[in-house]
């Protein structure tokens, strides 16, 4: 284990994210060995006191952490898995982006090559890698984490998630379905404003409001998924599919896109059909737990 404050630091892919990672690491006193494939990239961090590795062998070999940023897992196959590549008594930290089956399996190709391994998922652009903005998501053996867990709270907020080394990615992919389900819900409120000649800045501080009280629901709905009881404290399902109905006449009514509240009726409609009307919103989750069965299925279509 390696625990001191300076720990030396392995970088390995030196695209802009990764050369984020490798310069908060040197500012924050990591002795910090690079490699890229194409050298000159590791030019501007040499300048700030990094090591460039002549050598893949000598990166891995260099510290007891090796961060590795590619393109995609196969990059890290491929380039982790090259003849005379020896894995053997390395730490791996992927922050590579790819599903949680490819990290599971990373992490046994990694450990049967003698390798400890933990996979990660940067929530974070690269300004900010560095700062407690950066949020760095972590799953894999706790142990391993522990171990440098001082080491990789140079790159910002780190959270250690649990022992399946799949539980990073899944996080990711959640906190983007989050994202992008707020971000559509908004343009879609927007969209319905602009007809009626309000701009977007003048909605947004409402918008924001609006965002941030749901936001509060979200403990005591999850309190209710888990027990998988979900009594009506506030409104029945029943209830918010007659407001999703106003919804969609509205939207249609002034030339907006009704898609997306369409699909979020369609699956209030078979919650309803299927004896929950009388229940909780979050009583939803079993129809977005449930497989995709093709579009005419889930759309309610034919």
């Amino acid at each position: 284990m390696n625990n001191t404050h300076h720990a030396p630091v392995t970088v390995i892919g030196l695209g802009l994210m990764g050369q984020a990672l490798a310069g908060a690491f040197l500012r924050a006193g990591h002795p910090t060995t690079v490699w890229n494939r194409t050298s000159a990239k590791a030019a501007p961090l040499v300048a700030e006191g990094a090591r460039s590795a002549p050598t893949l062998h000598e990166a891995l070999t260099a510290s007891p952490l090796t961060v590795v940023c590619l393109t995609d897992y196969d990059a890290v196959h491929e380039l982790l898995g090259a003849p005379g590549v020896e894995l053997g008594g390395t730490t791996l930290v992927n922050l590579t982006s790819g599903s949680s089956a490819q990290a599971r399996a990373a992490a046994a190709w990694a450990e049967e090559r003698g390798a400890r391994y933990l996979d990660g998922a940067l929530m974070a652009v690269p300004p900010v890698i560095g700062t407690a903005e950066a949020v760095i998501l972590h799953s894999g053996p706790e142990e391993v984490f522990a171990a440098h867990e001082p080491t990789l709270a140079a790159l910002g907020t780190v959270t250690h998630l649990g022992a399946d080394p799949g539980l990073a990615s899944l996080y990711d992919v959640a906190g983007l379905a989050m994202m992008w389900s707020v971000l559509n819900a908004w343009l879609q409120g927007t969209a319905l404003l602009a007809a009626a000649g309000v701009d977007a800045a003048t909605y947004a501080p409402f918008a924001r409001q609006i965002a941030a009280g749901v936001a509060d629901w979200l403990p005591g709905y999850a309190e209710q998924i888990d027990k998988g009881s979900f009594p009506a404290e506030v409104a029945a399902l029943e209830t918010d599919a007659r407001a999703m109905e106003h919804l969609i006449e509205e939207s249609e009514a002034m030339g907006v896109n009704a898609e997306l509240p369409r699909l979020i009726k369609t699956m209030a409609d078979r919650a309803i059909a299927a004896g929950h009307g009388g229940e909780q919103y979050p009583v939803l989750i079993e129809e977005f737990g449930r497989p995709y069965e093709g579009r005419a299925g889930a759309l309610g279509e034919g």
